[in-house]
């Protein structure tokens, strides 16, 4: 009798409801050597959750990889899929590999970052899975229930799952990165299988290369917008970055004008930052801009408009011309 009370409270969830245990796979997002950051904030959402966490590290001589999140607190194991079929991570061979490893060990969750990397996977692992996936969560209510931005970040969405296993992108700015230390999870090797796809394969990529840091885990980031009207004008911010050690992005106008790489756009159909000092020159913060930056520590905006919505999310609003300002700032940095 007395077992099978403790059974029963074995089931019963942090948030007091009778449920199957909680137990939740997070793909890692790596470049075979070290793990990126979003995976860390992927975990942190797995925390809230509840129940075990799983990390699943797959790639091409991935070991130091799968080591390092080993460490992680609160990771209970990590698979490791080692293999060429997943040179280039391409979501066309992870995919029948997440399904198997779904189909083993029935996860009630399964995680990503809200990156390219996950946009193009999720949906189609919630796809084989025949459930509906949930896109950009910014929080965790329940296990069953996340909140989450939709209309450009305009608007705060809650909704309840009720998919036997949920499948969800991390905004990685919304969880504070889970530390790679104080744990010590078991890595086990994924059973082997045919993952390569017969409708693509990896040629090479090719890396922009730079000195700036990366701009999804930069501390400042300097952004430019279509009121610098040329490529050219651009240099007055890679000036001004390198004084401040910063990253440099750019709204989706000025990429469409030509003016910088779509690699450099901040934006919700483009990279989600939150640095803990945005400095944003020339944008007129239109809500898709915003959406990528508005978690941002502080916001420092130039512009020469003074009803430019940047100023509504912006810390510090400087009106002024940018060509006269940021020379003059460049200067006193």
């Amino acid at each position: 009798m007395f077992h099978a009370c403790f059974r029963t409270l074995r089931v019963c969830n942090r948030f007091g409801s009778l449920a199957r245990y909680e137990s939740t796979l997070v793909i890692a997002e790596h470049n075979n050597e070290t793990l990126l950051p979003v995976t860390s904030n992927a975990i942190s959402a797995a925390k809230k959750i509840g129940g075990d966490i799983t990390v699943l590290v797959a790639g091409t001589n991935c070991d130091a990889v799968a080591q390092s999140v080993s460490k992680s607190s609160g990771v209970t194991k990590v698979l490791v899929a080692d293999n060429d079929a997943f040179k280039g991570f391409l979501p066309e061979a992870l995919t029948p590999l997440i399904v198997a490893t779904q189909n083993e060990h029935k996860f009630t969750h399964i995680l990503a970052g809200a990156t390219a990397f996950g946009k193009a996977l999720l949906p189609r692992v919630a796809a084989k899975l025949d459930v509906s996936p949930i896109s950009d969560i910014i929080g965790v209510k329940s296990p069953d229930t996340f909140v989450r931005t939709v209309y450009a970040g305009n608007a705060i969405q809650t909704l309840k799952c009720k998919d036997n296993v949920k499948v969800a992108s991390v905004r990685g700015t919304s969880f504070e990165p889970a530390p790679l230390e104080g744990g010590s999870a078991k890595c086990d090797p994924v059973p082997t299988g045919d993952y390569k796809s017969s409708s693509i394969e990896f040629i090479k990529q090719e890396l922009t290369k730079s000195d700036r840091p990366e701009l999804t885990s930069a501390k400042v980031v300097v952004s430019g917008g279509r009121g610098l009207k040329s490529a050219d004008n651009f240099k007055l911010l890679y000036t001004l970055a390198d004084k401040l050690n910063a990253a440099v992005g750019a709204s989706r106008a000025a990429v469409d004008a030509g003016y910088v790489a779509n690699d450099l756009q901040v934006g919700q159909t483009g990279k989600i930052v939150a640095p803990d000092l945005y400095i944003a020159v020339g944008i007129s913060g239109a809500i898709q801009h915003l959406a990528g930056m508005k978690d941002s520590k502080t916001i420092v905006a130039i512009n020469k408009d003074p009803d430019a919505p940047i100023f509504h999310v912006a810390d510090y609003g400087l009106v002024a011309d940018l060509f006269k300002a940021v020379p003059e700032l460049t200067e006193k940095l």
